[in-house]
């Protein structure tokens, strides 16, 4: 008996499917595309994502609102449908781009960044695109959520793609990409709605490459600062501090196609990255583009706290029980 390559491929994905993997990209239930999926466990244990989405055939990354889908096995997932629009702010109107958020005080928040303007391809000397980091609460982790200081934090420098990070202590740090002030933190106030201080210029150890999308997190004491190093491949530092110094310790996932942002979370012991890949062609827009999807990847540690490096994988995640 003969069996072709779609045969082969249906099967291997029906056996995943009968050992409880999940798929890549991961199946939200609904077709819109996601991208720059922020995740999170909170109080009532399950998985939170926060995700930008992608427009058909938007026009130079023109994004309009942030999503939200929740699981509790990281296979079945619910979603939500958008928890914040930029036809709800009254300073910005576009650029819903990659969003962050975090529980505090009773309260979920999402930070999210947000812009006006258009930015010239051709002729960058006229553009007029600015980006500017907002909060936004909400008493649901799904939301909806809402615009907490009508302003951004901040209006110079440029920024956007924020990662909230609050210590063990409860402080909040806020990191970002931004015109001339890549790596760079701001510590929060301890309601979440401004800036303490002036922004930190963090020692990264004489190795600044470019960069966009930082996540932050904590692991056996360790600070890791992970982002998309020339905004394509996956690389991260560590330190003993929030705010550093930072010690590169190389790319753990390498690039493909475009950008890939990312969030990494601990989930019932085990940790995972979330991020996006770019895969097929929409064949409907008048430029053929390659699409984003949200993703995920089992990630795991050596004995002294560095990443082992993560392949992209069709299976995905294991289901887990409730």
């Amino acid at each position: 008996m003969t069996i072709n390559v779609k045969t082969m491929l249906l099967l291997s994905l029906l056996c995943q499917a009968t050992n409880g993997f999940a798929q890549n990209p991961l199946n939200f239930g609904s077709k819109i595309k996601t991208a720059d999926p922020s995740a999170h466990v909170w109080p009532d244990g399950k998985m939170y994502l926060y995700t930008s989405h992608d427009e058909e055939c938007q026009v130079d990354f023109w994004m309009k609102n942030w999503h939200t889908f929740s699981s509790s096995d990281l296979v079945n997932w619910v979603d939500h449908g958008p928890s914040l629009s930029v036809d709800e702010l009254s300073w910005a109107d576009n650029y819903a781009w990659a969003p962050d958020a975090a529980y505090k005080n009773g309260k979920y928040y999402l930070i999210f960044p947000a812009g006006t303007g258009h930015k010239d391809r051709v002729n960058p000397e006229l553009s007029t695109k600015w980006m500017g980091i907002g909060v936004a609460v909400s008493d649901s982790p799904t939301g909806p959520f809402k615009d907490a200081i009508g302003a951004p934090l901040w209006t110079e420098p440029y920024a956007n793609d924020p990662s909230l990070f609050i210590d063990d202590d409860g402080q909040a740090y806020l990191y970002f990409h931004g015109t001339n002030s890549d790596y760079h933190v701001a510590r929060m106030a301890d309601d979440l709605l401004s800036v303490k201080g002036e922004l930190i210029k963090m020692d990264m150890g004489g190795y600044e490459p470019k960069m966009e999308g930082p996540w932050v997190f904590k692991r056996k004491g360790l600070y890791y600062f992970t982002m998309p190093e020339d905004n394509r491949k996956l690389a991260y530092y560590t330190a003993t501090s929030p705010t550093g110094p930072w010690l590169y310790r190389g790319v753990f996932m390498g690039e493909e196609h475009g950008n890939n942002h990312h969030s990494i979370v601990e989930y019932q012991g085990q940790w995972i990255l979330f991020y996006h890949r770019w895969l097929e062609k929409n064949t409907q827009c008048d430029t053929i583009q390659r699409q984003r999807h949200t993703a995920a990847e089992y990630l795991y540690f050596n004995d002294d706290g560095t990443i082992q490096p993560v392949k992209r994988s069709e299976q995905g995640l294991r289901k887990t029980k409730h």
